[in-house]
């Protein structure tokens, strides 16, 4: 006999709420089932996780596999890495995210701006064409 830690649905149309159970495989989602060792609500802010871990335990050293969804539920709580002695996956890229990280930041090196070009200098320029420009055309309208 395959036995499963699974969720059995609960409650009401529209308010779903779920007991983590020990069952045969063979057995439907919401009949037959050996022992109830926690509960799920998804429907309060945070949602409610509740697992009684020595019974999830002895269950677990027995054999029994959990589904997908149930095993989430044993990482959150922190009961499969007590059956396994792995640590969380969250909570190994926590921790080598934290050994990652130098303990002083480098200081940032300082960046010379180029400096602008003299603005004055290029008006100069201009303001001396159109002055020639000026002379040249009033020179030519004395001429004729």
């Amino acid at each position: 006999m395959a036995v499963r830690i699974r969720l059995r649905r609960i409650g009401k149309k529209k308010q779903p709420q779920y007991r983590l159970i020990v069952a045969d495989a063979a057995s439907p989602r919401d009949g037959r089932f050996i022992e109830s060792i926690g509960r799920y609500n998804p429907r309060v802010d945070p949602p409610l996780i509740s697992v009684d871990e020595e019974r999830a335990l002895s269950w677990l050293r027995q054999g029994a596999q959990p589904s997908d969804t149930a095993k989430s539920m044993l990482v959150k709580t922190g009961v499969w890495e007590k059956f396994s002695g792995e640590p969380a996956p969250a909570a190994v890229a926590a921790s080598e995210a934290v050994a990652e990280e130098p303990t002083e930041a480098p200081e940032p090196e300082p960046t010379e701006a180029p400096e602008p070009e003299p603005i004055a200098k290029a008006e100069d320029d201009l303001s001396t064409t159109s002055a020639e420009g000026e002379d040249t055309a009033a020179a030519d309208e004395t001429a004729t």
